[in-house]
């Protein structure tokens, strides 16, 4: 019977924790959360992309310095969609209102994102309805401690064929044997501090693995996407390449909606379909097979 034991790495924006679980192949680990701390959000202003937004104020995560903006479409960087953003001055977060009508500036470097000169404007501004949002979708992983996701030999999903970038049907269950490293994202993710650094993180790990002196070969890195309405093959493809991924070992899976939120429970991710908002930390598991 084959038992698929699960190491989690939550690598929020400032540090990393572990789920501990039995591990036999420990190095895949330990290089993504090298590469996890090679990758640090910085402060740097050279470089800095700024715009002019509009949306809608859904949420106040004061915890988190974050707030979830039902945003416009910003020209020539990121759809219309729901995602929470960071701030630097805490005191914007009790200067808001939720529901609010707000214009306010993202600022956008290489490695982090922030926004900030929040204000109301005139409802006649905007469209009736408010700008649109992603459909289907929560990603907001639960932090536990002491505890591990497992497939077990006798779930389905093992075996149940997801579609990679290259249009071929693979399973779980094809990497018999290997350590693999599976996380989710979506490609329309711009925001340096989310979907693109797990994405950096993976990048390094095989640059890493492909120039290490005798280094194992029996691994796989796997990003699941979790808009697949949008990210069909191609855009996977593409997606990868621009990060010079090899898809010997680094491919990029999507498949029905259903199938994707199945796996994502049973790596413990919450996943609602029916929000309409991608709010995801960084979530990596490291799979022994």
């Amino acid at each position: 019977m084959l038992k698929m034991l699960f190491k989690t790495v939550i690598a929020n924006m400032r540090h990393v924790q572990f789920w501990k679980c039995h591990l036999r192949l420990p190095w895949l680990a330990f290089l993504i959360l090298g590469f996890a701390g090679i990758l640090p959000l910085t402060s740097a202003q050279a470089g800095t992309t700024n715009y002019y937004v509009r949306g809608v104020l859904k949420a106040v995560k004061p915890g988190e310095h974050q707030l979830v903006i039902a945003h416009e479409d910003i020209p020539n960087f990121m759809e219309a969609m729901t995602m929470p953003f960071r701030v630097k001055d805490p005191a914007i977060l009790t200067n808001v209102a939720i529901g609010e009508k707000i214009t306010f500036q993202l600022h956008v470097t290489e490695t982090e994102s922030w926004v900030d000169h929040i204000q109301s404007f005139d409802t006649s501004q905007s469209a009736a309805s408010g700008p649109p949002t992603l459909s289907k979708t929560d990603f907001e992983p639960e932090v536990k401690t002491n505890s591990a996701a497992t497939v077990g030999s006798q779930n389905p999903l093992r075996n149940y064929k997801f579609t990679n970038e290259l249009g071929q049907q693979v399973s779980l269950s094809d990497f018999r044997g290997q350590a693999i490293a599976l996380t989710f994202f979506f490609t329309r993710c711009p925001i340096p501090e989310f979907c693109p650094r797990l994405s950096r993180n993976f990048e390094e790990v095989e640059r890493k693995l492909r120039t290490m002196e005798n280094a194992p070969t029996n691994w796989h890195l796997l990003s699941v996407t979790f808009d697949p309405a949008r990210d069909t093959p191609e855009v996977l493809k593409a997606y990868g390449a621009s990060y010079q991924y090899d898809p010997a070992h680094w491919s990029f899976l999507t498949g029905p909606k259903e199938k994707i939120a199945e796996l994502a429970r049973l790596c413990d991710v919450k996943f609602d379909p029916d929000n309409g908002l991608f709010n995801h930390n960084f979530r990596t598991l490291i799979i022994d097979s």
